[in-house]
């Protein structure tokens, strides 16, 4: 395997990470983080929304004052929360106040949360007709009388003169949707804690849909979602980004997460009728103590466990540059903060393959 020069500094437009990873109260961190991100040279970064003090539209703004060069994604946010027309409009307005450094990142959410709050399910009709209404919004079209998927609606135009190129992500996990998206979308996002099988049944689920819709499928940029905690974290910090996490994953769609993976179903179910489990209330990754997530961890075998980017620096950079072994375009360094990330960054531009560089800063755009 061929490595690229160690002494390169430039940008590792492969490499992104979440602002705000996890659960956050104070939105301003995200100023500094950009920054520090920039400055090591990692290639985009990704904002996801919480119903909280996390919303996606002013969190993207704030990260393209702040950067330069960096890409800016939504990873993601649900159509189904805005009207077409309010969405469309905040990704002009990005795409300009950026330079166009931004992609407009989708995902289907939760049902249940959805039917909670008197929203319907997200659907795969609803994602293809609905993206197809903004990118005949943003090259000034009026959508007259559209009665599909996505809605009905008597009249929607931002304004004639737009002629905008915007990249549309989505964040995928069963087979369907990553489907979907090779068929209509720019870019794919994956999800943390994917083994190895079932990153390059992703991989390939994205390329068939993209092949089945007569498009190239190298024009379709998947990032994969590594889970990336050094050992130079503190250890209470390490389980609330890896036991934490992944126990908060299982516990809002462990099914499918199994089931992508190719896991035990039984050990789901030991985990689900756990009497602690049971009990508690909220997040494990926000509100568990490093005790509670210590005995969390007696639950999950250590092969869940596994499928992340734990240990030295090196070990970090080895597992990075593994994704791009198995198909992946880019990797979303997932769980860090970018000051987590500096001691990692120095031992992967050590072996940086050379096939990987030259991504273009825009997530939701490929080199193709």
């Amino acid at each position: 395997m061929s490595v690229a020069d160690p002494a390169d500094v430039g940008k590792l437009t492969e490499l992104g990470f979440y602002t705000l990873a996890g659960h956050s109260d104070t939105p301003g961190d995200l100023v500094e983080e950009v920054r520090a991100g920039e400055d090591l040279g990692l290639g985009a970064a990704f904002i996801s929304e919480r119903f909280n003090v996390k919303e996606a539209a002013a969190l993207s703004g704030a990260a393209a004052a702040v950067s330069n060069t960096l890409g800016i994604a939504t990873a993601a946010t649900n159509h189904n929360t805005r009207h077409p027309l309010v969405t469309a409009a905040f990704a002009t307005t990005m795409n300009r106040l950026s330079g166009g450094r931004f992609a407009l990142g989708l995902g289907r959410g939760f049902d249940r949360m959805f039917r909670a709050i008197g929203l319907k399910p997200i659907t795969g009709a609803q994602l293809e007709d609905t993206v197809a209404i903004f990118r005949r919004l943003w090259r000034g079209d009026a959508v007259v009388n559209h009665d599909g998927p996505a809605g009905s609606y008597p009249w929607l135009q931002l304004a004639p003169e737009l002629d905008e190129d915007i990249p549309v992500l989505l964040v995928a996990l069963g087979e369907k949707t990553l489907e979907l998206a090779g068929r209509c979308m720019d870019a794919v996002v994956l999800h943390t804690f994917y083994s190895d099988e079932a990153v390059t049944k992703a991989v390939a689920a994205v390329r068939r849909g993209a092949e089945q819709a007569g498009r190239d499928p190298a024009r379709v940029r998947v990032w994969s979602v590594l889970a990336t905690v050094g050992d130079h974290i503190d250890e209470d910090a390490r389980l609330k980004k890896t036991v934490g996490r992944l126990a908060s994953y299982l516990q809002g769609y462990g099914d499918l997460l199994v089931s992508v993976n190719g896991w035990d179903p039984a050990v789901l179910e030991r985990f689900r009728s756990d009497p602690f489990r049971q009990s508690f209330r909220g997040a494990f990754d926000a509100l568990a103590t490093p005790d509670e997530l210590r005995y969390l961890a007696t639950l999950l075998p250590p092969e869940w466990m596994a499928v992340a980017a734990t240990g030295t620096p090196e070990q970090c950079a080895a597992a990075i540059t593994h994704q791009f072994d198995l198909g992946v375009d880019s990797v979303i360094l997932h769980g860090a903060t970018p000051a987590e990330l500096a001691p990692i960054l120095p031992a992967y531009r050590a072996v940086r393959p050379t096939r990987v560089g030259g991504q273009p800063a825009n997530p939701g755009r490929s080199r193709s």
